[in-house]
């Protein structure tokens, strides 16, 4: 028999997809940015043996000589980004739903549990409430990042205006190092949760979009708030009539 369960509230489903085109064009605009000045590499002496982004990227993505074209898309949708962020914080608190995202105790363990079951090397599925423990732990911490990011590109974006909060993450160099591994951070994020979605099929992606998903009763979450089902009509057998043997009259 099949249910529909209900996941995702109206409002997470906004926060969400609004914010992916958000992140997307702060990460492409901050590329442009990052062009003009690209020092992370890993260097034996004057030899480079890794370089994040070598020329031949550049060029393929067309990134060369944008840098005042990355600026200004990055400062307009960084306001964006906050205040997507602000509302999405403020809703989950007043909504309650910090509850599903906060990790626990136990959320450590579980998140070794899933990582065995995503690999093939545990058998059964670790039961969960509404997120398992490896997506809350990144989930909460995709929102600290974004309070990180915010504050790092802050430091980077007014040095001299916020430079308590320049000295308070370390420096210029500091910070806008911080910055840009908080970038990769959401990047590596990304591919993982994209394919974590593959992974969990289509009724998983549906649940983002509609609100709900449609689950066996075998495969059912646990814990989540499910539309009540009809009851069954009983069935009311037919009876037939039984008739008594007659005894012949002897005259």
């Amino acid at each position: 028999m099949k249910r529909i369960v209900h996941k995702h509230p109206l409002a997470i489903r906004w926060f969400h997809w609004i914010n992916f085109p958000v992140l997307f064009v702060m990460i492409w605009s901050g590329l442009l940015i990052y062009w003009a000045y690209d020092p992370y590499k890993i260097t034996i002496g004057n030899y480079t043996l890794v370089s994040f982004f070598p020329d031949g990227f550049y060029k393929a993505l067309n990134v060369p000589k944008r840098l005042a074209e990355g600026m200004a898309w990055h400062w307009v949708f960084m306001w964006l980004f906050i205040l997507n962020g602000l509302l999405y914080v403020g809703y989950t608190f007043i909504s309650g739903e910090w509850r599903h995202l906060v990790p626990n105790r136990d959320s450590f363990r579980e998140a070794i549990q899933v990582t065995l079951y995503d690999l093939g090397l545990r058998k059964t599925q670790p039961p969960f409430v509404k997120y398992n423990g490896a997506q809350k732990i990144a989930y909460f911490s995709i929102m600290l990042m974004g309070i990180g990011s915010v504050l790092t590109g802050f430091a980077i974006y007014k040095p001299t205006q916020f430079s308590w909060l320049t000295n308070l993450l370390g420096g210029y160099k500091a910070a806008r190092l911080e910055h840009f591994i908080l970038t990769v951070g959401y990047v590596l994020f990304f591919f993982i949760h994209v394919g974590q979605v593959i992974r969990a099929g289509w009724h998983n992606f549906q649940s983002m979009v509609t609100g709900f998903e449609v689950v066996k009763d075998d495969n059912q979450p646990v814990g989540l708030t499910e539309r009540p089902a009809i009851p069954d009509q009983p069935v009311t057998p037919e009876l037939t009539p039984t008739v008594a043997p007659v005894k012949p009259v002897l005259s």
